[in-house]
């Protein structure tokens, strides 16, 4: 069974001849699948626009934005693109009823889609300079697993009860017309606002994220946010999974029916926290880089002798920050 599953993680193949998620030789250069669909493209007008890259400076247009694939891989994403398309075009309301596993795949194409495309910027620009592309160790193991787990799609692969994953869904004063999406590759975050949603993915932190913010979670409960908060959740958020001092760790239990992967829970010892300890201003870095939009900047996010500025929580009640009362556009 184990030798139906495709690590091309192992020695960083990234062949146009062979299918990203199976392995499989493909007979032509014609067999591909974009990394953002033709619905998402073309519902907020993104073709011929160019996406950033990890590296910062490469950009890419969206629809060049494509990846090696299967038929039988290209089908099943067909399917999953259906699914996904109809409960984004009924907002809040539909996106919450989607199976987790369901968004996870949709997600997680995504991402691995560009990071397949950084690996090979990356590769490219060492090849130049006479130099061998590796990963370190630790993210080799990350998206392995990563990719082990997108294969679902195509394999018999069941996950327990825990997730390896956490999505926190939340109401969001965003038009139809918005696509606001950011992903962070080497921690596998993703974040995401449209048609009155907004989605924070972590697809590789077993469900500690959420968990850690279930209190700020039941304080937003049904509320519509503004932006301004929902950028601020998706700070926090990405802050504390880069805070996180465990890795996760799974068993796989490989049998006639296929693999079923076991999230374990996090042991956490008395001599270390689940999470290392919150820096205000390393914080007040990564808050800038998601508030730019409304001119703010580190310098003008912490002020002496105060925490830095927010709009989800107010400074002495802890209750949560009324959008109405926040008066910056969107």
């Amino acid at each position: 069974m184990a030798s139906n599953f495709f690590n091309p993680l192992e020695d960083i193949l990234l062949s146009p001849n062979i299918c990203f998620l199976t392995g499989e030789e493909l007979s032509s250069s014609e067999e591909i699948i974009n990394v953002f669909p033709d619905w998402i493209m073309d519902t907020y007008n993104l073709r011929g626009k160019k996406f950033k890259m990890m590296d910062q400076v490469t950009q890419i247009k969206y629809e060049d934005l494509k990846l090696p694939c299967s038929e039988e891989a290209k089908m099943a994403f067909i399917k999953l693109e259906d699914l996904i398309k109809t409960a984004f075009e009924n907002g809040y309301e539909g996106v919450i009823k989607l199976p987790e596993e369901k968004l996870f795949l949709w997600m997680g194409k995504i991402v691995y889609g560009i990071l397949y495309h950084d690996m090979i910027i990356e590769k490219q620009r060492l090849e130049a300079r006479e130099k061998d592309f590796n990963l370190s160790g630790l993210l080799k193991e990350r998206y392995s697993l990563f990719h082990l787990m997108l294969q679902s799609l195509v394999r018999p692969v069941s996950f327990s009860p825990l997730k390896p994953w956490s999505f926190s869904i939340v109401k969001l004063k965003y038009s139809k017309d918005i696509f606001h999406y950011r992903d962070n590759p080497v921690n596998l975050v993703f974040s995401l606002g449209t048609n009155g949603f907004g989605i924070i993915a972590c697809l590789q932190d077993n469900g500690a994220i959420k968990n850690e913010y279930k209190d700020l979670l039941d304080k937003i409960n049904d509320t519509v946010l503004h932006p301004v908060q929902f950028e601020e959740l998706c700070a926090r958020m990405l802050y504390s999974n880069y805070l996180m001092q465990y890795q996760p760790k799974y068993k796989f239990n490989f049998s006639d029916d296929g693999l079923e992967i076991s999230t374990i829970p996090f042991e956490v010892t008395d001599h270390k926290a689940l999470f290392a300890k919150w820096d205000d201003k390393v914080y007040a870095q990564v808050l800038a880089g998601y508030l730019e939009a409304w001119g703010y900047t580190t310098q003008n996010i912490v002020k002496f002798p105060d925490g830095p500025i927010s709009f989800l929580i107010q400074d002495y009640s802890e209750e949560l920050v009324s959008p109405e009362s926040i008066s910056l556009p969107f």
